[in-house]
């Protein structure tokens, strides 16, 4: 199944007129970061960077910003008064059992469980699916502070080992490990230096990695290009130095690349892609012991491919190759060119969005109006049914493999929090496996979908949750929107703790599935991309006028959020519509356009954002870039940037000099402030602890903006 990131929202309280005004005087009279001199010319206009000094996260200077920073935050929402008690209700919701689908190897079932509260939850073992669980991982005894986080975990092809990785502070970096599963023994077998990396065993003796040369300047790798990744085999029992290299390209630093074997072992295909859409793929038969180099499979990087299994000696692909919804095409390794190939399922009206094989049965997932459809197709690529949801939401799982007669999938919803399910493929029916008991009352609450029409004509659907008996014509609701649009990324109806505990207290959350995504195809994603980026601000900046026009809201009660290319949608529309929100949370932001492919993986976002080095990019990047649309004299909405000091995926230089350029030419009297989390990173493995403090911070910051309860 095809894996992408999801992100938890929310909001929270309020406080007196007296208060707000003691704070407003407050923040009014704090001093702004000091101004360099530092300048660029990009193809005959120069632009300044006055803040530049503040890339550099470990001087002494930007550590002292940043204390200052985190102190001037810290005494606004103390004046407000709400944050203690927003973080208790908040933590009471959250404090429930969490499960994770379970995912079965030979005899042995695993699944993920978090009792509550955990910092991060531990993953159990069982043998058979009535066996008594124990612990395997416990991340939370890794680090004191939780803030140590498992990756991705792969169980040798015999099941007698497991290798897991685990990363530290919310970095991207981190290290892998093997454990025996019937001893519980932890190996000594270590490997550093691994980033963006899966683990692909070969039986039990080892395992295929991706990996980089240990960084020249260690104290520089949260912010430093990263390059020239590379793929090795690492023999279990030696040493990390006597990992053989499988596959380097060094005329190509800036590419992806990554390895994993087929389900039967004879395919090893290889993954390469120069950013983060358009992939190509290559192969190598093991068992054709005439072949010593990889072949071509699927030529890049126009297409993404994904390899999928093998059936009868065919290799499955997933392409958009000639379908801008996806589709499952069927390959001759013997003769792989593209127009070979045939098609095994076909492309539909509706965006496929993962595919994954357990036992005889391919399963497919859908978005329909980005909500999930699951259809089932046999190994003919037939299909057979479709399995019957709960309802408007999304579900995800589907895993195992070509022996397995059962799957777990989960559906969640806005209103439905995550609820496990058993899929039998003999009955070919699926029956509720566990229930969380959560401390929300879901019931009281709706979800429902509109479609409002865009700048440019282009129908744009939305989702909206709130508490049943909400008057949606009052025009005075207090409203969440929160949009994504970028990077083939597709946002559907998921449960979370923070949306919810704001719909609780009588708020409306709203997700709007703006172009740039992956809601609707590839066509979709390609019209928020590039040059056409503007389009994506265009349909947020349409769904907040679609909900005063149609009286839901007005431009004081509504709040926006975005986390990453999230944080760029916020910080655009902030500088381009000021007039017409009242709170804006940009999260981990892109938000210098001119030199995000500076540091770390940045140079990989070119590909849909293209890049200041090009004249043409130069044009449209610094028109919308939204630390160079910020103007003297303008008066911006109430602002809390939130960031983190081990963002090695978007460093959090970006939100430094928003924040210093803001505060220094906003007309307002509207507070501008920073959030800068301490051992946390872009937000995966980020502690329990630290989300709840998060939103509970964010939460009374926009509540009591928006002057609810």
């Amino acid at each position: 199944m095809l894996k992408k990131l999801t992100y938890t929202l929310g909001l929270c309280a309020i406080i007196t007129t007296m208060e707000a005004q003691t704070v407003k005087k407050e923040v009014k009279e704090y001093l702004p970061a000091k101004r360099g001199t530092v300048s660029d010319n990009y193809f005959g206009t120069t632009v300044t960077d006055p803040y530049r000094w503040l890339e550099d996260e470990n001087s002494e200077e930007t550590k002292a910003w940043v204390e200052e920073q985190n102190e001037k935050t810290a005494a606004f929402l103390s004046e407000i008064g709400s944050v203690k008690r927003v973080h208790n209700e908040l933590k009471n919701m959250w404090n429930f059992e969490k499960y994770g689908n379970p995912f079965k190897e030979g005899k042995y079932y695993f699944f993920y469980k978090n009792d509550g509260l955990q910092n991060q939850s531990v993953l159990y073992v069982q043998e058979g699916l009535n066996g008594t669980p124990k612990v395997f991982l416990d991340p939370n005894k890794l680090n004191e502070k939780g803030t140590s986080a498992l990756g991705s975990f792969e169980v040798s092809k015999n099941q007698k080992y497991a290798a897991y990785a685990v990363s530290d502070a919310g970095s991207d970096w981190q290290d892998i490990y093997v454990k025996e599963i019937e001893t519980g023994k932890k190996l000594d077998d270590h490997i550093e230096y691994s980033k963006f990396s899966g683990v692909s065993w070969s039986g039990d003796d080892g395992f295929y990695y991706s990996g980089y040369d240990k960084p020249s300047n260690e104290s520089q790798k949260f912010s430093a290009k990263t390059e020239f990744q590379k793929i090795f085999y690492h023999q279990i029992g030696t040493p990390q130095s006597k990992d053989r290299l499988v596959y380097e390209d060094k005329q190509h630093p800036l590419r992806y690349k990554g390895a994993g074997l087929s389900e039967d072992e004879r395919f090893l295909i290889l993954s390469l892609s120069e950013g983060t859409d358009g992939s190509e793929l290559q192969f190598m038969d093991l068992k054709d012991g005439k072949q010593k180099q990889f072949k071509m499979l699927a030529p890049g990087f126009d297409h993404n491919h994904e390899f999928v299994d093998v059936v009868n000696g065919k290799l499955i692909l997933y392409t958009n190759l000639n379908a801008s919804n996806y589709r499952l095409v069927i390959v001759d390794p013997s003769n792989p060119d593209t127009k070979n190939w045939k098609n095994f399922v076909g492309e539909k009206s509706d965006k496929l969005e993962g595919i994954s094989r357990v036992g005889d049965k391919f399963f497919c997932t859908y978005l329909h109006n980005a909500s999930s459809k699951i259809d089932v197709y046999n190994l003919k690529g037939e299909f057979e049914q479709s399995i019957e949801l709960p309802g408007i939401g999304t579900a995800a799982g589907f895993g195992g493999s070509a022996k397995d007669d059962h799957t777990f999938y989960t559906f969640s919803s806005f209103n439905k929090a995550p609820t496990i399910y058993k899929y039998d493929l003999n009955t070919n029916q699926s029956t509720l496996f566990k229930k969380p008991n959560v401390r929300i009352d879901l019931d009281s609450t709706v979800v429902e979908q509109r479609w409002y029409t865009s700048k440019d004509g282009t129908k744009v659907p939305m989702f909206l949750y709130y508490k049943k008996g909400t008057d949606l014509s009052n025009g005075d609701n207090p409203v969440f929107l929160y949009g994504y649009g970028g990077f083939n990324i597709s946002l559907t109806p998921s449960f979370s703790v923070p949306m919810s505990y704001f719909v609780q207290q009588g708020g409306i959350y709203v997700l709007a599935n703006i172009r740039g995504g992956s809601e609707f195809g590839e066509n979709w994603h390609k019209a928020g991309m590039l040059e056409k980026k503007q389009n994506v601000f265009d349909d947020f900046i349409s769904a907040a006028e679609f909900l005063i026009k149609e009286k839901i809201t007005n431009k004081n009660k509504i709040a926006i959020h975005g986390r990453s290319n999230g944080g760029l949608l916020v910080g655009a529309c902030m500088t381009q519509r000021p007039d017409l929100f009242k709170v804006c949370l940009p999260g981990v932001g892109v938000l210098d356009m001119l030199r995000y492919h500076k540091f770390t993986v940045g140079w990989g976002w070119a590909v849909e954002y293209g890049s200041s080095d090009k004249a043409e990019d130069f044009k449209y990047l610094y028109k919308y870039s939204p630390l160079h649309t910020i103007r003297k004299g303008t008066g911006y909405p109430a602002t809390m940037i939130t960031t983190a000091d081990h963002d090695d995926r978007v460093v959090p230089a970006h939100s430094y000099k928003f924040a210093a350029t803001l505060q220094s030419l906003n007309a307002s009297n509207e507070p501008i402030l920073i959030r800068i989390d301490t051992q946390a990173g872009h937000g995966a493995g980020k502690p329990t602890s630290k989300q709840i403090e998060e939103w509970a911070d964010v939460m009374s910051f926009t509540m009591h903006h928006l002057k609810m309860r």
